[in-house]
């Protein structure tokens, strides 16, 4: 299991941007690929995004293909969550997570570590 921190969230007007970003300070994060996910109360964990461990992979649910963006930065030990064009449906607490062995990037209980979440809301 690796420690990892999220941080970037706050309160933005629709179709402002954030970027969230999920550090992993202590040993091993780079050999992880990371996902992000979001939950609203009384919804089920919602998966957004993930990136593999050497940057070669990226994975985007539906409903944010086009407007977030993933990417890491390995020498940081730190993933990004670029997210454009935001919608009040956006609001939630946003989770990074990893997982050594994904073989299905959907799938909550593949991931080995998440972090405390970071809260989002987007106003209309």
């Amino acid at each position: 299991q690796v420690q990892l921190v999220e941080s970037g969230g706050g309160l933005v007007q629709a179709g402002g941007s954030l970027r969230l970003s999920c550090t992993g300070p202590g040993r091993g994060f780079n050999d992880y690929h990371v996902g992000w996910w979001r939950h609203t109360p009384g919804i089920e964990y919602e998966f957004v995004g993930g990136i593999s461990r050497n940057a070669g992979r990226r994975e985007y649910a539906d409903s944010v293909k086009g407007r977030f963006t993933i990417s890491r930065d390995n020498a940081k030990k730190t993933v990004y969550l670029e997210m454009d064009t935001l919608r009040p449906e956006d609001t939630a607490t946003y989770y990074c997570a990893a997982g050594y062995f994904l073989t299905n990037w959907t799938n909550s209980a593949m991931y080995e570590s998440w972090g405390q979440g970071t809260q989002v809301t987007v106003s209309s």
